[in-house]
This record gives structure tokens, sequence and C-alpha cells, in this order.
């Protein structure tokens, strides 16, 4: 049986994870239009990769905040985890789709010093959820 919590947490999730999807699609064309000719595609992705993060936790602030006490910081893990594997899954489906790139090549692709920041980044976006669970008052 599927509980309101499960329901609240899977929602809470994909919103998330839309949100900073959507946002990331705008730097990306952003970045690969304007930023990347004039600094290179390693200085443009390292220059976007702060406000990805940022953007992590203002809307994993904004969407727990509606939440008041009823998200724990384990609610607040299950939520990223099942947010990065959306946004992933949408992340490389549209890779797949607009470059026409197997996930194998397009890890492969990757610059290894971005490469290794878009990892972390990854794992503060599905960390940030909990972290703004456990933070907020009790």
């Amino acid at each position: 049986m599927i509980t309101s919590r499960a329901v609240r947490i899977l929602w809470l999730a994909v919103a998330y994870s839309a949100s900073v999807f959507a946002l990331g699609f705008a730097l990306g064309v952003v970045r690969t239009l304007w930023i990347a000719p004039r600094l290179g595609e390693r200085a443009a992705e390292l220059a976007e990769m702060p406000l990805m993060v940022a953007a992590s936790f203002f809307v994993a602030r904004a969407l727990l905040g509606r939440e008041g006490d009823t998200l724990d910081a384990r609610g607040g893990a299950l939520v990223g985890a099942a947010a990065l594997a959306l946004l992933l899954g949408a992340e490389f489906a549209l890779v797949s789709f607009v470059r026409g790139q197997t996930l194998a090549e397009n890890v492969a692709a990757r610059d290894p010093v971005s490469g290794s920041a878009y990892a972390l980044a990854l794992l503060l976006f599905a960390a940030m959820p909990a972290a703004v669970a456990s933070r907020r008052p009790s």
C-alpha cells in the first residue's frame, strides 16, 4: 500500500528534480551559446556549477519549507535519492535525443576536471533535501 508520506516524498522529488533540471537546461543553453565560445567548455561548465548548487539549495529550501515539520532528514534523503534518479534519467534522455550519444559515450566525453565537479554537484544535489530538512528548527 502506498502511504501519503510516500506520495509526498515522490511529489517533492519530482518537483525538486524538475525545477533544478529546468534551470540547468536554461543555464546550459546560455553556457553553450555564449559563455563556452568565449571562455572554453571547461571554464564555462565550472562557472555554472556553483549556480546549480545554489539553485539546488534554494529549491530544496522552498519545497521543504512548505512541509513544516512533517519531513525529517530521512525523508529528505529519500527525496534527494529519488530526485537524483529522476534528474539523471531526464538528463541522459535529453543527451541521447539531442546529441545521439549513449550513456557510456556521454560519460567518456566529459572533461575530467569539469566532469568531476559535475559528479560532486550531483552528490550535493542529492544531499540538499536531507541537509535542509535536518537544519529546520523542531
